[in-house]
């Protein structure tokens, strides 16, 4: 029997039981699902949920990892855990999903989703097949994407047609690498998937040893989780794909769920007694991933990562210069940017380090916060703002904003808005130049660029 072991983390999330139903209906051996879910839910949210939707409850086990009660149920022929763990008590998706994986049991495929989806008829074959047919080119594909977007208010006339990709967004202040996603071009007259440069949480299709060899690292917290795992499954000789073929759909606009950085706020860590508030758990995330990559002169030996860090199949420079991104110069390839597909084996020979830096374009993402006491009143007569970053030599990247785009970007009493943008040239400092329709040209604010948080 081909198995496939089922990872999924559910935060407080109503569309859980739907997912559930509408992968279990649409699975063409629902028997072979095995089913696990962190269920961080509040005291609202009970297994009479589940009984109403046709689960059959068939006992509870005591977890030795964390002491968690498990439920065991089964919803038709396929069996579903349920990780019973209150919210207040979660420590982030990465944790959860880390503690999933622990209930992997030797199953033949994995996948990993999240609680918010819908799936094609037969997902499951349609993946073995695709799957299977990649092993002629690579003896350990893994299937991952940004799946296309459906809409549960609108469903299924929301569902977007197409299969989608992932392409290169930023990198944020942080040192994490953003994503964005993209239709597949030309995909009704591919006959197999595309290669990626990226692996997505919501939607991996793969060998079930990949839930054991590339575990989530539990002391992430969010951001950071997809760009290191893409690295780490390269090196541990995994290649990663996105499917041609519609597998899923995801929703993406969050309405109506409640998140863990909803609940796990700073007031709530003094009246609740939790270790860390989400952003504290988030910034120990962030350092981090940064020294797993090196970034920002962080020393990647100052933590010992173990079977967190990357794997010895491949190196790290070799996915960087699969993927066309560096880490140490938070920078991307042209043709990264242009999103051309990437190439292994490598084509592209560096003679030297400083060739290979000379090929990157470098990634910006600039906050700009001012003061209204700084930028003065009345708000309403205001017209026009310049906003750019420069360095010695002058502009870099500017954005001009109409009246009612820095009404926009006001925010209390603060100006903020956000400079994302590509080029060889460092930003030193911005400069914020509004114009009145009574008074003109107001005096230009020059402030000097921050470093990315510590």
């Amino acid at each position: 029997m081909k198995d496939i072991f089922v990872q999924i983390a559910s935060y407080r999330d109503p569309q859980l039981i739907p997912t559930l139903k509408d992968m279990v209906e649409k699975a063409k051996n629902p028997e072979a699902l095995k089913i696990t879910i962190c269920w961080q839910h509040s005291d609202d949210e009970s297994t009479e949920l589940f009984m109403d939707a046709g689960f059959d409850i068939q006992g509870f086990d005591k977890d030795s990892l964390y002491g968690y009660n498990v439920i065991k149920t089964k919803l038709g022929e396929t069996e579903v855990s349920l990780i019973d763990v209150p919210h207040m008590q979660s420590k982030g998706a990465c944790w959860a999903r880390n503690y999933i994986q622990q209930f992997y049991n030797g199953e033949k495929y994995t996948i990993q989703l999240d609680s918010h989806h819908r799936f094609v008829e037969d997902w499951d074959t349609v993946c073995i097949d695709m799957l299977e047919g990649l092993r002629a080119k690579s003896p350990k594909p893994v299937l991952t994407a940004y799946i296309p977007s459906f809409d549960p208010e609108n469903d299924p006339a929301g569902r977007d047609p197409n299969p989608w990709k992932m392409d290169f967004d930023r990198f944020i202040p942080e040192g994490a690498v953003f994503f964005r996603p993209s239709a597949i071009e030309d995909h009704k007259n591919l006959t197999e998937p595309v290669r990626s440069r990226f692996y997505s949480a919501h939607f991996c299709f793969a060998d079930g040893s990949f839930a054991v060899e590339v575990q989530h690292d539990p002391e992430y917290f969010f951001h950071g989780e997809e760009i290191s795992i893409a690295a780490r499954a390269f090196t541990h000789g995994y290649d990663l794909y996105h499917p041609h073929k519609l597998i899923a759909w995801h929703e993406y606009t969050r309405k109506n769920r409640t998140k863990v950085w909803d609940d796990h706020t700073t007031d709530k860590k003094k009246s609740d007694g939790l270790d860390l508030d989400w952003c504290e758990r988030n910034n120990i995330c962030h350092r981090r991933n940064r020294i797993l990559f090196g970034m920002d002169g962080e020393n990647p030996y100052s933590i010992d990562f173990g079977k967190y860090g990357f794997g010895k199949e491949r190196t790290i420079s070799e996915y960087e210069r699969y993927a066309g991104i560096s880490f140490i110069y938070r920078g991307v390839q042209q043709r990264v940017v242009d999103r051309k597909d990437p190439v292994w084996p490598l084509v592209d020979v560096y003679a030297t380090e400083e060739e290979w830096r000379k090929s990157m374009t470098i990634s910006h993402d600039l906050r700009i916060c001012v003061h209204k006491n700084e930028y003065g009143e009345p708000l309403d007569d205001y017209d026009f703002c310049y906003i750019a970053a420069h360095d010695a030599d002058g502009e870099i990247y500017r954005k001009d904003l109409n009246a009612a785009e820095f009404k926009g970007h006001l925010k209390h009493d603060w100006l903020d808005i956000r400079l994302i943008f590509l080029s060889d040239r460092t930003p030193t400092f911005y400069k914020v130049w509004p114009h009145s329709l009574s008074k003109g040209w107001l005096p230009q604010i020059d402030k000097p660029v921050d470093k990315h948080p510590a």
